[in-house]
């Protein structure tokens, strides 16, 4: 099959970045792939982070990308759109996370559509944005309303995405595990004597965003040291509300027990901080699929998770790790202290490791091949729904 994919990868940094590059590598190995990367991702006044840029020196790269999509240029998107058509593939890859690139891939997928024998398949990390609001949900509805198939990570999105484009084609996919970090794992000793800690340690890893619930793992905290002495690794970039993060910790009084690492960490350090926790917590609010538990899968590291999103349908409560309501600290601290006192590590890490063949890239692509298969037929004009 000839594929066009269209996408984020390095230099720039990030869980779509990192799936984009990724999905390619194993899309290459079956198929014929043409890629077309961003040149541009973000202005650099809209990110919210640092830079967008992946410093790291081991980073995921796709060495036959073709760096050509500027964000911020219209002449780059017709371009990529002509590129398509010249190569004539029978399926267009684009994904979908936010509405930002709202006229960049409609002004893409409507030309994709006008090709006969063409097949376009969105591959939704979210359906709408995180922190959504009504233009969200039209520009979803707009850019999504194109697709001859869509690929989602969880019913949730499944039942969202049914709402905004009725009768759309839904395969029901899910995120794949995250191991290219495995080089970086060493033993949990040596990765405690290097990071300054020792004794039970958990880990929330990733941007800090509001819907990631963060303050709810603070909160549980003063539960959890009342019962037990456990240091909570913070890692990962503070995307706006670094100052309530650090009134939380004072308040709460949780300056010696919280450490944080407020930067984008490279790949090549990510396996430290998973070697030295025995536990990962992602108390989210809201959201879809998470690369977080996946890397927590592919570094053979059990989890504790909201029901929220994807999580319940990756997360096996009580196998892999638990699952509490989201917005519960109570609930949190309960499961982290129970995971340490009933001595759980060695047999949910186990249980991870039998369980990660559910989650490969070979069964996506598998599942890529099965929406291109089954897409539904257009309009002989191949105009938009």
């Amino acid at each position: 099959m000839r594929i066009c994919l269209v996408g984020p990868t390095h230099p720039f940094r990030g869980g779509v970045a990192h799936h984009t590059t990724l999905l390619y590598r194993h899309l290459a190995a079956r198929h014929d792939v043409a890629f077309y990367a961003f040149r541009r991702q973000y202005p650099a006044w809209l990110f919210p982070g640092r830079s967008d840029r992946d410093t790291s020196g081991r980073a995921l790269r796709a060495a036959r990308a073709q760096h050509v999509l500027d964000s911020m240029n219209p002449a780059t998107w017709l371009g990529v759109a002509r590129r398509i058509r010249r190569d004539g593939p029978d399926l267009v890859i684009l994904p979908w996370w936010t509405s930002f690139w709202t006229p960049q891939f409609w002004t893409i997928a409507r030309r994709v559509r006008a090709l006969p024998g063409t097949r376009l398949l969105f591959v939704c990390h979210n359906v709408v944005d995180h922190e959504t609001g009504p233009l969200s949900r039209l520009c979803s509805r707009l850019v999504l309303g194109l697709g001859d198939s869509h690929l989602v990570h969880s019913a949730e999105d499944a039942h969202r995405l049914r709402a905004l484009v009725p009768g759309a084609r839904i395969v029901r996919g899910f995120h794949p595990v995250y191991d290219f970090a495995r080089g970086g794992l060493v033993p949990r000793a040596e990765a405690r004597a290097r990071l300054g800690v020792d004794g039970d340690t958990i880990l929330f890893f990733g941007f800090v965003r509001p819907y990631k619930g963060l303050h709810h793992l603070l909160a549980a905290m003063p539960r959890v040291l009342a019962r037990r002495k456990v240091t909570l690794l913070v890692v990962g970039e503070v995307w706006g509300g670094r100052a309530a993060v650090e009134r939380d910790i004072e308040r709460l009084g949780l300056r010696e027990a919280v450490r944080c690492v407020d930067r984008y960490v490279p790949n090549e350090e990510v396996g430290l901080y998973f070697s030295a926790a025995d536990l990962v917590v992602l108390p989210y609010v809201s959201g879809t699929a998470s690369g977080v538990v996946q890397m927590a899968y592919g570094l053979d590291r059990p989890v504790v998770a909201t029901r929220v999103g994807a999580l319940p349908e990756v997360v096996e409560d009580g196998v892999t790790g638990y699952l509490v309501e989201p917005g519960r600290p109570d609930a949190l601290a309960d499961r982290i202290v129970r995971f340490f006192e009933e001595g759980r590590a060695a047999e949910f890490a186990d249980n991870v490791r039998r369980h990660r063949e559910r989650f490969s890239w070979d069964r996506l692509v598998d599942l890529v091949e099965d929406a291109a298969r089954h897409a539904r037929a257009r309009d002989p004009v191949g105009a938009a729904r």
